[in-house]
């Protein structure tokens, strides 16, 4: 029985000594680490996205008119006149989700440029802090991807015009914000937040589930934290 029990003490102290904290890793490790996690979250979040759908079937990034246009189109609804306004929201959905896939290889670029610095700031960070990171590094180059791809699917639906003379007036007016009066300025940040905001739930989900990350260096470095 002493035996037994002496035999169980040694392999407690023997997996406790496996157990990593974040200062047992070298820079290298949890530089790389981190690099492999948010390449595979940002390639899981395009892909979700950028799919017929993406965005219109998705209640966390669905794009809607925004403010008092959101409230004129309920009426319009109930004044017979939806179909429009499904017309132009649908419009909106489809030219984020065409634009989406444009953003993956800059996040990319910009996850390969982090330092080893920036990475033991984020690792150490709240639960969607390399989101933030890539959020401030990487969506000015994002925006202008974005732009002409929104702007050539939303100039194909003619309520696209209606509704930049409309937002246009709004805004004049402090009814809604001046990135909100143009249309493709609108779904592009629209698309924008979407993107980040799923990149967000993969950064969470493997941060709370190392073992999803896809390599062994990624899950040693988030299993640590």
């Amino acid at each position: 029985m002493r035996r037994i029990l002496t035999l169980a003490a040694g392999l407690a102290l023997s997996t406790s000594a496996l157990a990593l904290s974040l200062a047992d890793l070298t820079q290298s490790d949890a530089s790389g680490g981190l690099k492999d996690a948010l390449t595979q979250g940002v390639q899981v979040a395009v892909k979700q996205l950028g799919t017929p759908g993406g965005f219109s079937n998705n209640p966390d990034v669905r794009i809607e008119l925004p403010g008092n246009l959101g409230k004129a189109a309920k009426t319009m609804k109930m004044m017979g006149m939806g179909a429009q306004v499904s017309q132009l929201e649908a419009s909106m959905n489809k030219a984020a989700e065409a634009a989406v896939p444009q953003a993956q290889a800059i996040i990319v670029d910009s996850v390969k440029k982090m330092s080893v610095q920036d990475a033991k700031g984020i690792l150490s960070g709240p639960q969607d802090s390399a989101t933030q990171y890539l959020n401030k590094s990487s969506r000015e180059q994002i925006r202008a991807k974005f732009l002409p791809i929104v702007k050539q699917a939303t100039d194909q639906v003619g309520l696209a015009k209606q509704y930049n003379s409309f937002a246009g007036q709004a805004a004049s007016f402090g009814v809604i914000d001046a990135k909100s009066a143009n249309i493709e300025s609108y779904v592009t940040e629209q698309a924008l937040d979407g993107l980040f905001e799923m990149i967000a739930q993969q950064e969470a989900s493997i941060r709370e589930n190392p073992a999803a990350a896809a390599t062994s260096l990624a899950k040693k470095v988030f299993g640590a934290l």
